[in-house]
């Protein structure tokens, strides 16, 4: 396929941004086409080093774009609790100053509300929705008890043995040459940093407005999701106008990382062709 073709090592540019009071690390991977380019929001407690796999398999198409939040990565600790809706306006004056006005927009796992809330907040630049591993917040199905528990707190982030022996509860997905990828891209997050990370999503929901959300929607969930279930994907195709949903079989929460040769072109397929309708079926990525 071209797309693999182009699998050539790329590093981000990477610099510092000042909003207001706070700095924010951001990356992006210089694409070799001319394709829109992709805003892309992180997980809890994740760096923007985790998503080099996806920088380097899109490169073939456009631009990714993606930041740390405060307290993650390199990004400063930040000065006060944020809520989803600060983190879009950031995000919008990230693109602001990179001179960028339209966008596709993804997000897995938490960093897809964060995706809800930048296409709701400012529809005129967010084009296309891609949701990976996520829900509508609150009101979503919980997660395997297990998986949930080590979620409240970083080690998995500060211990890179404790991930990797927990690896499969916490995610549903193998321990392989990805995950070990994925360990060794880590960089702790700040304790404040992800306490506010959680704190950002308390008592925040999208099924309000996403009946309402007008841009074409990819939703993809691996059935082997120990921390958001496929039924949240499934709530999210149901409310959600011009959304369709990819089931990627054997897939955990972190299949982005794990299938991403998979996944990869199913997403980009998605963004080439976004402006026919989208349907209303349910596939499975294989």
């Amino acid at each position: 396929m071209e797309w693999e073709s182009n699998l050539l090592e790329a590093q981000p540019e990477i610099q510092m941004i000042k909003i207001g009071r706070q700095e924010l690390r951001v990356a992006r991977w210089r694409g070799m086409g001319t394709a829109r380019p992709v805003l892309f929001f992180n997980g809890i407690g994740a760096n923007l080093e985790t998503i080099e796999p996806l920088g380097e398999l899109m490169r073939h198409r456009g631009d990714v774009i993606t930041f740390d939040m405060p307290g993650i990565g390199g990004s400063p600790n930040p000065r006060i609790p944020y809520r989803p809706s600060k983190a879009a306006k950031w995000a919008k004056r990230i693109l602001e100053h990179l001179g960028v006005d339209e966008v596709d927009v993804m997000g897995v796992s938490w960093g897809g509300g964060m995706a809800q809330q930048f296409a709701r907040d400012f529809p005129g630049c967010a084009k296309a929705l891609v949701l990976l591993s996520t829900s509508a917040g609150m009101l979503m199905v919980p997660g395997n008890f297990s998986a949930l528990s080590r979620m409240v707190q970083p080690k998995r982030y500060t211990d890179p043995d404790y991930m990797m022996k927990n690896f499969e509860t916490l995610y549903g997905d193998k321990v392989d040459a990805s995950s070990q990828g994925h360990k060794s891209r880590v960089t702790p997050p700040t304790r404040k940093g992800y306490a506010y990370q959680l704190m950002a999503m308390a008592g925040w929901t999208s099924m309000h407005y996403l009946p309402f959300l007008k841009q074409p929607t990819l939703i993809m969930s691996g059935d082997k999701d120990n921390i958001v279930p496929l039924i949240n994907a499934r709530i999210l195709r149901s409310v959600i106008p011009r959304a369709d949903l990819r089931v990627v079989k054997g897939g955990g929460h972190l299949f982005m990382v794990s299938r991403a040769a998979e996944v990869v072109p199913v997403i980009t397929r998605f963004l080439d062709d976004y402006r026919e309708e989208v349907g209303t079926n349910v596939a499975w990525v294989a």
